[in-house]
């Protein structure tokens, strides 16, 4: 589902023009687009991003982490099997040079009413599923349907504000919406995936399975070991594999994850020659852990490739379902105590830079005092908010990094007693109760654990009790997925032009709903307000207003203890690749874009691995 999910954050708000004149019903365009046209034309015959010479073959291993029991990845039920999707398509594709045009891939074309009140998308004639039934409308008709009804829960969040979905013509699909102002709407109907109607028709759609699904994308599913690996098979015959915007794209000819259940163990094994390429996420790995022959010898390459993907925002989360996480004082004091300058020097050696924004990298973060243009948004929630929304610039606390954290402590407790805490026989209690200070940090990656254990430190320091609990990734997404936990580790990816995930993110109507993204669990009536500004912005600048006024007020109520992000990717992988010149300026698109280099990897097979210390 999280693959998925990047995909539809890709769902563009804001007034949507056609490629050339609004179309009517009976037209339509190859894409849709804000702010002017696509950058690629109704004649185009490939991304820049993807090179049409890259030859095809290979085989690829990659890890995941966990197990996985199921194959469909458009249910809440089970644990998704890593790749999934890649089995199936959806109406439309974004490009990765681009952060606002969607282009047709089931559809042929794409019209919009003027109002932005319906849109509809005509299927491609050729288009089909990989058991060779053709895509139809009655297929994303079903789709639709069944995804709101049975699907997760974010479909019925995306998809709340479309009345009715009819067949107008022999491969045409009309959605009508509840008004005009949720103007990304047409954008997220393009990125429904279509689902084979007959295939369901004698299976439940809402049961977990292990029987590989028929989809119409480029891979099939050709082999399964239940939790211990998956691998996908390239479709020869592919009825997209000529398309323009698919040229050059999806060059293996088998793609393997094989699980691992320890990430130190899974890091060995990369480096032993049991997978071939890994995205490095831990400071810790990338600065000291790859002091190896491989290396050395250029039989393993590390690259860092810039990107200008938006960051969201990566915390600890405290769950205000909790009664102890309720008072915001608490949670500010909480902020005062994780000592991040410290961390950034000895636990992530000087790499990344400090989050203050639920939008980070993007233009799309606070950042002074607010505009008017902000203002406006925010005066009618004057006292229902914190007043330093108003005034002041969010900035995280800060410590001079020397793990010295007297005044911070000293601030925190000042907050604590405010909210009816007080130290006594060195533990921080309830005045009114007598309970205890204390909370659970429950996480799934054990690495994770060395950035806690600081934390813990200065919690106790202020009173508080507080552990670390580690599970699987079952028991994990079970877990969060009906919000039993105190804290967790949560990233909210943000998008460049946010609009309904939103919702699903802050609103109040998702703080109860199990599997939402609300992990947070907000109710807050002037948040709601703003998700709403945010979703109906008629334009750029409206957008870019009403979204850093959301992330003002989310960052002022001391929702979650912020943590870092970065600007590159760092990538390590055994050199039997090449990806083209030109990198995606979103996105890495190792699956889609690199491919197997015959030299290379011919090379590489006639030396031995070295692997040794």
């Amino acid at each position: 589902m999280r693959g998925r999910k990047r995909r539809m954050l890709a769902a563009l708000a804001g007034a949507l023009l056609l490629a050339g004149p609004l179309a009517a019903q009976e037209g339509g365009s190859h894409a849709i687009a804000l702010h002017g046209t696509p950058k690629y034309g109704p004649d185009f015959q490939h991304f820049d991003y993807a090179d049409p010479n890259a030859p095809k073959g290979g085989e690829v291993k990659l890890m995941a982490m966990g197990g996985f029991d199921n194959l469909n990845p458009f249910i809440l039920r089970g644990q998704t099997a890593a790749g999934a999707t890649l089995v199936f398509e959806t109406l439309t594709v974004g490009s990765s040079d681009e952060a606002v045009t969607e282009y047709g891939l089931l559809a042929e074309s794409i019209a919009v009413a003027e109002d932005r009140s319906w849109v509809s998308f005509t299927l491609r004639p050729q288009a089909r599923f990989n058991d060779g039934k053709p895509v139809t409308a009655d297929d994303v008709i079903w789709s639709f349907q069944t995804l709101k009804e049975k699907g997760h829960p974010i479909y019925r969040t995306y998809y709340a504000d479309v009345v009715k979905a009819e067949k107008t013509g022999e491969r045409t699909v009309k959605f009508s919406f509840k008004g005009t102002d949720n103007a990304e709407l047409p954008v997220i109907m393009g990125q429904l995936p279509v689902l084979p109607k007959h295939v369901f028709d004698t299976r439940p759609f809402e049961s977990t399975t292990l029987e590989p699904l028929v989809g119409s994308g480029p891979y099939v599913v050709a082999e399964v070991q239940p939790g211990r690996s998956i691998t996908y098979q390239r479709v020869a015959d592919w009825w997209g594999k000529d398309l323009p915007l698919n040229r050059g794209r999806y060059n293996f000819d088998r793609l393997r994850y094989d699980y691992y259940r320890d990430l130190d163990v899974g890091f060995e094994a990369f480096k032993a020659g049991a997978f071939d390429f890994r995205l490095e996420n831990s400071s810790k790995n990338w600065t000291t852990g790859y002091n190896v022959p491989a290396v050395k010898d250029g039989q393993i390459v590390r690259e860092e490739l810039k990107h200008q993907d938006p960051q969201g925002m990566q915390a600890f989360v405290l769950n205000l379902r909790r009664p102890v996480f309720q008072d915001r004082r608490v949670r500010e004091g909480l902020n005062y105590l994780f000592d991040y300058e410290w961390t950034r020097t000895n636990l992530s050696y000087g790499l990344f830079q400090r989050t203050k924004s639920y939008f980070a990298n993007s233009e799309l973060a606070s950042s002074g005092p607010p505009s008017p243009a902000e203002l406006a948004l925010l005066e009618p929630f004057r006292g229902k908010i914190p007043d330093e929304v108003f005034t002041t610039p969010f900035e995280p606390p800060k410590t001079d990094g020397s793990g010295n954290i007297r005044a911070n402590l000293r601030t925190a407790l000042g907050l604590f007693k405010e909210a009816g805490w007080e130290l006594k026989n060195n533990k921080l209690t309830n005045v009114k109760t007598g309970e205890p200070f204390r909370f659970e940090f429950l996480l799934v990656q054990a690495d994770m654990e060395r950035i806690v254990q600081p934390f813990l430190r200065n919690l106790e320091r202020a009173g508080i009790e507080a552990g670390i609990r580690v599970v699987d990734t079952a028991q994990y997404q079970n877990r969060t997925d009906n919000f039993d936990y105190d804290v967790i580790i949560e990233r909210f990816p943000q998008s460049l032009s946010p609009g309904n995930e939103q919702r699903d993110y802050w609103e109040s109507s998702r703080a109860d709903l199990p599997g939402s993204k609300n992990s947070i669990g907000i109710k807050d009536p002037a948040v709601d307000a703003l998700v709403e500004k945010v979703i109906a912005a008629p334009d750029r600048d409206s957008l870019i207003a009403a979204t850093r006024a959301l992330d003002r007020v989310l960052l002022w109520n001391w929702y979650v203890i912020p943590h870092w992000h970065d600007s590159v990717y760092r990538v390590a992988y055994w050199n039997r690749f090449s990806h083209p010149a030109v990198a995606p300026r979103y996105g890495l698109g190792f699956t889609d874009l690199w491919w197997v280099d015959p030299e290379k990897n011919a090379k590489l097979a006639s030396s031995p691995r070295r692997t040794g210390p």
